[in-house]
């Protein structure tokens, strides 16, 4: 991100009070999806597109100005939001403030209350995950909201709510959450290639999938996985849960294809990003989509403008 960008940013970063008051209100057993949705949908009556479209003096060719006006401003503060909604829920409240001497990664990171290198998986997590192209349900979602000239906060709350079904956003907790009930069946041992082998053949075999693996557009490895796979080699190669991961990227894709069902046996983005998160202490399941939302909102935030 250059220079100018991120001074930009930070000059709007700071959220209204009022935002926070409304997510300490809500019960706390709302899910983080719910309140990161709800969050940026408060935040409507700010729009800038809004009060020029209500004036009846902008012109349709103009309309880009005044939502790009908006899209900057919710960028700027959905990072505050997220880490306020995760030290909200998890850290007992303990808000941590913003430091404006950071970038947006670092900033992140340092209200989440973790340690670098967290900073740079932040940066490669939002920029992996702001793809927004409309073969999935939230850009997709996002487009077609903004498409009624409904505004940016109106599109991407409900682009929000599209990312956190099972089939989508909260995929890469499924994964996770699979990893580790491998890692239990295996009593916590690093099995071999060929042990792998056998557990893959027969979870398939029970009628079970191989969660991680294929896309509905993809037909080759996702190179999101792969930017991944490249941080997990040089900062944590030694971590249980990544060298399950490395196994199964060796023997899962072959396995697919023999079995002939796969029209993609490679590995997704969602193949890897839980095991990330997991080895940095967010170990909270539910917050992991609201990670995704930050980045995927980059992209569809462009894309509309």
């Amino acid at each position: 991100m250059s220079k100018k960008l991120q001074q930009s940013l930070k000059k709007i970063f700071s959220t209204s009070k009022y935002v926070f008051d409304i997510l300490r209100a809500m019960p706390a057993d709302s899910h983080p999806m719910v309140m990161f949705s709800t969050a940026i949908l408060a935040m409507q009556r700010e729009s800038e597109f809004v009060k020029e479209y209500n004036s009846g003096k902008l012109k349709k060719n103009d309309y880009w100005a005044p939502t790009y006006e908006d899209g900057f401003n919710l960028l700027a503060k959905l990072p505050a939001i997220a880490s306020f909604i995760y030290r909200l829920k998890y850290k007992n409240g303990d808000i941590i403030a913003s430091d404006a001497k950071l970038d947006l990664g670092g900033n992140f990171a340092h209200m989440m209350g973790i340690a670098k290198p967290y900073d740079d998986v932040a940066r490669m997590y939002f920029i992996l995950h702001s793809d927004h192209e409309s073969g999935n349900v939230s850009a997709h979602t996002g487009h077609l909201v903004a498409s009624a000239l409904s505004d940016l906060y109106y599109s991407i709350s409900a682009m929000t709510n599209g990312l956190a079904g099972p089939l989508h956003g909260l995929a890469n907790q499924e994964v996770l959450n699979w990893l580790h009930g491998v890692y239990d069946k295996m009593g916590g041992k690093i099995p071999t290639e060929e042990e792998m082998k056998k557990f893959v053949w027969d979870t398939l075999q029970s009628g079970q999938v191989i969660p991680g693996f294929g896309h509905a557009v993809l037909r080759k490895t996702d190179p999101r996985y792969m930017a991944q796979r490249e941080f997990c080699l040089k900062h944590l190669p030694n971590d249980p849960l990544f060298k399950y991961v490395d196994l199964l990227f060796k023997v899962v894709p072959p396995i697919l294809l023999e079995q002939g069902k796969a029209k993609n046996p490679w590995p997704n983005v969602d193949a890897q990003s839980g095991v990330i998160q997991w080895y940095y202490g967010l170990k909270e399941y539910d917050f992991y989509t609201v990670l995704f939302a930050v980045g995927r909102a980059f992209g569809v935030v462009a894309n509309i403008i």
